[in-house]
């Protein structure tokens, strides 16, 4: 599940750059330049989707970026747990049930679905394997 979401720049009428995200209406930021919208859309972006978890919604899938189109690509961290409500979503299961196969509370198995919390990446590695999903990082050379 690769998450980089392309963003579509408007200038306003202030001089200041709107930034929208197709497929997730819910974020949406601005800046003074180019560089400092696109620098705002990251935490924007993750709030939006924080606010599809808080409302048992499915994560928008991002569309495919037009040529030249600028994306904003999730940390690691964000797109694993990402990863793992979607996961729980599509096998129906939810945080008290995934949280008897991991042997911890609820409240435990809600941070690591908490976008601001910091979780180990192992705790999401071995949710994700409990649900027959495994996790799998990737490197690519920089653009």
């Amino acid at each position: 599940m690769e998450l980089a979401y392309p963003v579509n720049l408007s200038l306003q009428d202030d001089g200041s750059i709107l930034v929208t995200f197709p497929g997730v209406p819910e974020a949406l930021t601005d800046g003074e330049t180019e560089a400092e919208a696109l620098a705002e859309a990251l935490d924007c972006l993750i709030a939006a989707l924080g606010g599809y978890i808080n409302d048992r919604r499915d994560i928008p899938r991002p569309s495919r970026p037009k040529r030249g189109q600028p994306v904003v690509a999730l940390p690691p961290l964000v797109s694993a747990k990402l990863a793992l409500y979607q996961a729980m979503r599509d096998a129906g299961i939810t945080r008290v049930a995934l949280g008897e196969r991991l042997g911890v509370s609820e409240g435990a198995v809600r941070r690591l679905l908490d976008l601001d919390h910091r979780s180990h990446i192992g705790q999401i590695d071995a949710a994700l394997v409990a649900l027959g999903k495994r996790l799998v990082v990737e490197v690519r050379n920089a653009a």
